[in-house]
């Protein structure tokens, strides 16, 4: 018997001053039966720094046909494609043909990583990509529950995302690119 995806409700007030957009969103989350609880809070991460109203979670672990999250266009182009984790230069080169922009929110050790991967697409010029400290994401992560209640701020480039109980600052660094390159 194939194990079944959990499901998450999500309330996500978004305060994003860098780009002037406001938002409250309710949404439920599937987390998918391999995917660990880091993986799911960098998820919906990508989803407050690059928050417009048709971005959507992909199927992503499920199928490698579509992104963690994409945004599309009224005719169904892809125009953002977001990857979440580590993928290959293989991956990002075969992703930014499909659309306009490719970003990616990296998490974990980026240490052997970056330097293989990096300089394999320096020439994507569609391509954004921006690590998550490891620290602050795994105390976010840790017990995550059920009902997830974020508000995230994001101020010069630094995530705030706070809960009932504390606020974590999330100082991404960029590898590549810019999180408001083309919008």
């Amino acid at each position: 018997m194939a194990l079944q995806a959990t499901p998450y409700k999500v309330n996500l007030d978004i305060t994003d001053v860098d780009r002037g957009v406001y938002a409250s969103v309710r949404m439920t989350v599937a987390r998918h039966p391999s995917e660990t609880e880091q993986r799911l809070a960098a998820r919906v991460l990508a989803y407050a720094l690059w928050y417009d109203e048709r971005l959507a979670f992909g199927r992503g672990l499920s199928d490698v046909d579509e992104a963690a999250l994409w945004c599309k266009s009224l005719d169904d182009r892809i125009e953002h494609w977001i990857e979440v984790g580590q993928p290959d230069a293989d991956r990002m080169t075969w992703c930014s043909r499909r659309t306009e922009r490719v970003s990616v929110l990296v998490y974990g050790g980026t240490r052997n990583w970056a330097p293989k991967v990096m300089p394999a697409v320096a020439g994507l010029k569609n391509l954004s990509v921006a690590v998550l400290p490891q620290e602050p994401l795994a105390d976010l992560a840790e017990n995550m529950p059920r009902n997830i209640d974020w508000g995230v701020m994001i101020s010069d480039g630094v995530m705030y995302v706070s809960d009932q109980d504390r606020q974590l600052e999330l100082s991404l660094e960029w590898l590549q690119g810019s999180r408001l390159a083309d919008g």
